[in-house]
């Protein structure tokens, strides 16, 4: 069988042999830009990937893409952040999809990178060196992306209480009050360039972010982004000095899984394709889950797993 990853970064700083590793010594992060790719479909890699990393048969898997226009409503949206009618979105080819994620409703859209991580939080370490859990990991997917920020030019932090990443002078600091859009709907202090939420079973994560790099942001005029009125939104674009001199979206995916993995401290490789993904997981054998997780789950938990929220909100 041909080898499937066309290049590969190395993080430095990771012990050779880590007792904790799930698997084995060589645990990675697999990775591929898919190009546009439809919504429901992106749902159904997500489902298909993440039920081959529950059986051992890929590695932490982060897939790139970009997605033709989209609303997408969390599991804690309110339909009133929905400004466009139902007729003006479908004038505009924009369909709407209710999700398990966390968060409110946001836009997807071209221009825009989307990153789905199916990671196994078991496999990984926080930066203190204990498991990784969803909040841990959604602080990590932050700092990536701002590292990926830092690498244009573009200053960008986090507000306290506030998920995602946002570029202004106000971020990292954030103050009650401030930030109020301007008549363009884009002012404000401060400005949402990533948004994050994720959703969390038997420990494998799903959706992600989404980081505007040349997106049109009055798409955003659709909706309320994430339920916030009183902060913009902006792109990567908006925030360099000469956005004509940005790479196109697969080199900025690429970039962007390189931060994924020195954050992480794991060794990243790129996967040609989604056959060679798939035909590499076809050939792995079954691997035991972790010590802590039960091959069989009790139908009690089962239960109350069902009425559990396991999302983290962007």
């Amino acid at each position: 069988m041909q080898a499937c990853f066309s290049r590969a970064f190395k993080s430095e700083g990771r012990p050779a042999h880590d007792t904790g590793r799930r698997y084995n010594q060589e645990a990675m992060i697999q990775y591929l830009y898919l190009g546009r790719v439809d919504y429901a479909e992106g749902l159904r890699l997500q489902a298909e990937i993440a039920t081959l990393r529950l059986e051992g048969r890929v590695e932490n898997v982060l897939l790139l893409l970009e997605h033709p226009p989209v609303l997408t409503l969390g599991r804690n949206a309110n339909r009133a952040n929905v400004l466009a009618s139902d007729e003006l979105l479908a004038r505009r080819g924009v369909t709407v999809h209710e999700i398990n994620r966390g968060g409110d409703v946001t836009y997807h859209g071209p221009g825009q990178l989307v990153g789905y991580p199916i990671f196994d939080l078991r496999s990984l370490r926080n930066p203190s060196g204990g498991r990784m859990g969803p909040v841990d990991f959604v602080r990590q997917m932050e700092e990536a992306l701002i590292r990926l920020c830092g690498e244009f030019g573009a200053g960008a932090g986090r507000i306290a209480g506030l998920t995602g990443v946002w570029c202004g002078r106000k971020a990292g600091n954030r103050e009650q009050g401030i930030g109020n859009r301007d008549q363009d709907g884009q002012g404000g202090a401060e400005r949402k360039i990533g948004a994050i939420g994720i959703h969390v079973s038997r420990g494998i994560t799903s959706h992600g972010f989404a980081f505007n790099v040349t997106t049109d942001l009055r798409d955003f005029g659709l909706i309320i982004p994430c339920g916030i009125r009183d902060h913009a939104v902006t792109s990567l674009a908006r925030e360099v000095e000469r956005p004509e001199e940005l790479p196109g979206l697969e080199t900025v995916a690429h970039r962007a899984a390189r931060q994924f993995g020195l954050v992480l401290n794991e060794q990243i490789l790129a996967v040609e394709s989604l056959d060679a993904l798939q035909s590499h997981a076809a050939f792995a054998p079954r691997q035991f889950p972790a010590e802590d997780a039960p091959m069989r789950i009790p139908a009690e938990v089962e239960r109350l797993a069902r009425k559990a929220d396991g999302s983290v909100n962007a």
